[in-house]
């Protein structure tokens, strides 16, 4: 990775119903004083996989002068947790993630000189809904292996799920007819699953490592909105249609999406129907693109944000 500067800090976030004071934690990669570039904010996936898989985005500093600003969204990594709040669907709203990032747009002063937005999967499905509001400063979108339709996604997976060997795909069936999403078996075939279509990396980087252990460390919100993995869908959003609002995005948006993604082109393809103003790359890799297939991701983003 090219090395930048970076810095980090604490932003205080008031959430009335959270019941105790709330912070959210970003690290900024370059220097937001250096260049006049708006900067780019990165919303990570999972819910709840934390920032640190994102850092190849430091990428973009160098060529591009297109500084990222990255944090933990409310409820992992180094922001406050809310382990007290698990299954209160209520609470983990979309109203909440995007107070928080309104919150730290306007604490850093990024709306004033207009700033991107990439959200990678469950932060794709964030930053859609964002951008269909048409928040001031929005300059650009980037919506990378981020679904437009949970039910498609859902279609989607049961393609991926038969391409599986018979022995793993019987026993993910079988775990989940039991509601056996714990076990060693259930999550021994689960790894099979993530292997092809999360991240074909061997061995994986630490980065995205860390995003795992950040939702095992506490699943609250993975839970809450995802489900017990990737591939069984309980959670809110397990009826999310993004694409039904997207007309109102008014920015040029870039898609982006794995060849071997676990969110599959027939769920991407709504954004492309619905969003007025867009352009869809298919990259190599899975659901990891920025990962796998890292110098033509960076290249198709630096390029799109800076011209």
């Amino acid at each position: 990775m090219t090395e930048v500067q970076k810095s980090e800090g604490e932003i205080p976030f008031d959430v009335p119903d959270a019941g105790k004071p709330c912070k959210t934690w970003y690290t900024v990669l370059g220097s937001l004083g250096d260049t006049t570039s708006p900067a780019l904010i990165g919303l990570h996936g999972g819910p709840g996989a934390g920032h640190e898989y994102l850092v190849p985005l430091a990428d973009l500093y160098s060529p591009y002068g297109i500084p990222t600003v990255l944090y933990d969204q409310i409820g992992c990594g180094r922001s406050t947790h809310l382990r007290e709040k698990a299954g209160d669907a209520q609470f983990w709203s979309f109203d909440l993630f995007i107070a928080e990032l309104d919150n730290l747009i306007d604490y850093l002063g990024l709306r004033e000189r207009g700033f991107f937005l990439l959200g990678q999967s469950w932060g794709g499905v964030l930053a859609a809904v964002y951008a269909s509001r048409r928040p001031a400063g929005l300059r650009k979108l980037v919506l990378a292996s981020a679904p437009a339709s949970i039910p498609l996604y859902v279609q989607g997976l049961q393609g991926l799920l038969a391409q599986l060997p018979d022995d793993v795909r019987q026993t993910l069936e079988e775990c989940d007819r039991k509601g056996d999403h714990e076990s060693e078996e259930f999550q021994e075939a689960a790894a099979v699953f993530n292997e092809r279509f999360v991240c074909q990396l061997d061995p994986l980087p630490e980065e995205i490592v860390e995003g795992f252990r950040n939702m095992k460390k506490d699943p609250t919100v993975y839970f809450t909105i995802q489900g017990p993995a990737e591939f069984v869908i309980t959670g809110s959003i397990k009826d999310f249609e993004g694409w039904k609002q997207a007309h109102t995005i008014e920015v040029e948006t870039l898609l982006l999406n794995g060849k071997n993604d676990e969110v599959t082109s027939s769920c991407m393809y709504p954004w492309f129907h619905a969003i007025p103003k867009i352009r869809w790359v298919t990259l190599d890799g899975s659901h990891m693109s920025h990962w796998e297939d890292r110098e033509r991701f960076m290249r198709e983003v630096g390029d799109f944000l800076a011209n």
